[in-house]
């Protein structure tokens, strides 16, 4: 139904940028909102930052003024631009879509990616 597809993950130094996207496809669902999450070892999976089909944009604390989220509404893609990376940012990224059934729109459907890791270390 929704495939979600990330890229983007891999090691950089403090300070460095990476930019993740994530693509989401299905043709039966219509996609409202997209975000990253993320999960550090031995810790819980928090919100990084989420935009609406609107465009409107929210971010934790931790990383406002370093990341930007952004999407594509033609192509059902979200990016998260991530500058001045620190080693706190070290976690799982996980890319979140949450849709509703064009046919049947009676329910929320959530989707997730499978994660790609980001590593910040000198």
């Amino acid at each position: 139904q929704v495939q979600l597809v990330e890229s983007g993950g891999g090691l950089v130094q403090p300070g460095g940028s990476l930019r993740l996207s994530c693509v989401a496809s299905g043709s039966s669902i219509r996609i409202n909102a997209m975000g990253w999450y993320r999960q550090a070892p031995g810790k819980e999976r928090d919100v990084v930052a989420t935009i609406t089909s609107g465009g409107m944009t929210d971010y934790a604390d931790s990383v406002k003024g370093r990341f930007t989220i952004s999407r594509d509404n033609a192509k059902n893609t979200v990016y998260l631009q991530m500058n001045s990376l620190k080693p706190e940012d070290t976690a799982v990224y996980y890319c979140n879509a949450r849709g509703r059934s064009i046919q049947l729109p009676l329910y929320d459907y959530v989707y997730w990616g499978q994660g790609t890791q980001v590593t910040v270390s000198s």
